[in-house]
């Protein structure tokens, strides 16, 4: 089955306008997912030589995503009764 890269490209702004709205990063995180697929699946067809060249259309500037602070440090592990510190080697 060929989807027309129009209706390729009518998805993507679908999918970025819910992106764009999105209350939690989950869902963010899904659309951006969506789009990225989408965007590979007009590559795919380029690559392939099925597809007239396609009008460049205009950047929308990319959002930035930040990792909560939690994400970006370990969780210290939490100590027994009998262990004397944070290392594997406190005895």
């Amino acid at each position: 089955m060929n989807i027309s890269v129009q209706k390729l490209l009518s998805k993507i702004e679908e999918e970025l306008k819910q992106a764009q709205t999105a209350q939690k990063e989950e869902s963010l995180r899904e659309k951006v997912y969506s789009i990225k697929i989408l965007c590979e699946l007009i590559l795919d067809e380029k690559s392939a030589g099925s597809a007239k060249p396609m009008p460049v259309a205009p950047m929308v500037q990319p959002a930035v995503f930040q990792q909560p602070a939690s994400l970006n440090q370990p969780k210290k592990l939490e100590l027994g009764d009998e262990a004397n510190g944070d290392s594997l080697f406190d005895f």
